[in-house]
């Protein structure tokens, strides 16, 4: 397995969402929920908008265009108009960095 640095952790505050775009792979969004971090695919599954722009709670985040709600921790598509889950990614923290796990 090879990793590859996304991002330092205070890059993305509690709560928050930062978009990183790594060679190779389609824009991607980074989660701190409570101090752990998740990565998926930024654009929406149902629409070409950045999941990054839009509201963040309860371990969900809405599309900031048509209010489709995905899990960050499963990527989950789970409300209409999105069907489709967003890709996730496996990540590791060292050295107060985040890194996507291949």
């Amino acid at each position: 397995m090879s990793k590859r640095r996304i991002c330092r952790i205070d890059e993305v505050a509690p709560g928050a969402s930062l978009r990183v775009e790594l060679e190779g792979l389609p824009p991607l969004a980074v989660f701190n929920l409570d101090g752990d971090f998740y990565v998926i695919n930024d654009t929406c599954s149902h629409g070409e908008a950045s999941l990054c722009e839009g509201e963040i709670e309860d371990g969900q985040v809405e599309c900031p265009w048509h209010n489709a709600k995905f899990c960050i921790k499963s990527g989950k598509a789970l409300t209409f108009p999105a069907v489709e889950p967003q890709r996730t990614y496996i990540v590791a923290v060292e050295n107060d960095e985040v890194f996507l796990v291949e």
